[in-house]
């Protein structure tokens, strides 16, 4: 599974929106209806699928589905 598929997963499972909806010009909060409780826990979700810590000031700079793949593949996060 790629990258792009797995974060794909772990959004629609914590924001409760369609697939189809996951796309990298997607933002968290205006297009899937992220509030702030639901974006710390997509980090703590993403922090424990991918076994890193995010601090708060890289949190805060994603903002759209395809933000948090630049973040994670400059992790070295492949898959």
């Amino acid at each position: 599974m790629s990258l792009e598929n797995r974060i794909a997963e772990i959004i629609v499972s914590r924001l409760n929106v369609k697939p189809e909806e996951v796309t990298n010009s997607a933002s968290l909060k205006d297009d899937l209806g992220a509030d702030s409780l639901d974006m710390v826990d997509l980090m703590m979700d993403l922090e424990d699928t991918f076994n890193l810590k995010i601090s708060d000031e890289d949190g805060n700079k994603l903002q759209t589905v395809g933000s948090v793949v630049e973040f994670l593949k400059e992790k070295g996060i492949t898959a």
